[in-house]
């Protein structure tokens, strides 16, 4: 089975980017990452399989136990590629609340 590799796919799931959120505090095993959704293990478990190929999460095995933890240099490179963006669109709607102000003041 080919899973997805692509960063963004991953992430356009709501139940992985829960699993990131999850995950940005503390490291946890996938049982405990499952007991959070109302979803089967194995479903889950899928999800972390998808995340870990994207390297958007780490496998540590302590023992018995893998546990998954945030890529955080994934994640800043996820973060570095969007900023241009964020910043484009925060210039843009600073520039629609300006026209819009003056509108307003005409009134």
């Amino acid at each position: 089975m080919n899973l997805r590799r692509d960063v963004f796919q991953a992430i356009a799931d709501p139940t992985r980017r829960a699993i990131l959120l999850l995950l940005a505090s503390q490291a946890m095993t996938a049982g405990a990452i499952a007991s959070n959704f109302d979803t089967a293990r194995p479903t889950v478990s899928k999800h972390l399989q998808i995340l870990t190929r994207c390297d958007l999460l780490e496998q540590e095995q302590n023992g018995r136990e893998i546990y998954y933890h945030l890529n955080s240099e994934k994640m800043k490179e996820i973060a570095d590629f969007i900023e241009p963006f964020r910043k484009m669109w925060d210039d843009r709607f600073n520039k629609l609340e300006t026209i819009m102000k003056k509108y307003k003041a005409k009134k």
